[in-house]
């Protein structure tokens, strides 16, 4: 067992994260953090994200994200949900 185990979260992402290149940058940022999971855009122009790794990477792509220029996150709603073992990436949906 390690020291830092890992987590999973569910994020609705809201402001402007559409058609600024959110998705790209938010795979780019997970997968060079070695965290998996996905991210969409929502048809109400929210994004929603789930991300799977250590709770300092996840912190480091949320950080990481609401520095982008053009991207504005007003809010967002998250919550831990279980982990999925067999992912092995992160991807755009």
């Amino acid at each position: 067992m390690t020291d830092h185990p890992n987590i999973r979260k569910k994020i609705l992402f809201h402001g402007r994260v559409q058609g600024v290149g959110f998705r790209y940058m938010a795979m780019h940022y997970a997968s060079s953090l070695g965290l998996t999971g996905w991210v969409k855009n929502e048809s109400n122009g929210t994004v929603s994200m789930e991300v799977q790794g250590r709770a300092s990477g996840i912190e480091r792509l949320l950080e990481a994200l609401s520095l982008r220029p053009y991207v504005s996150i007003e809010w967002m709603d998250a919550e831990e949900i279980p982990l999925v073992e067999e992912e092995r990436r992160f991807r755009i949906r």
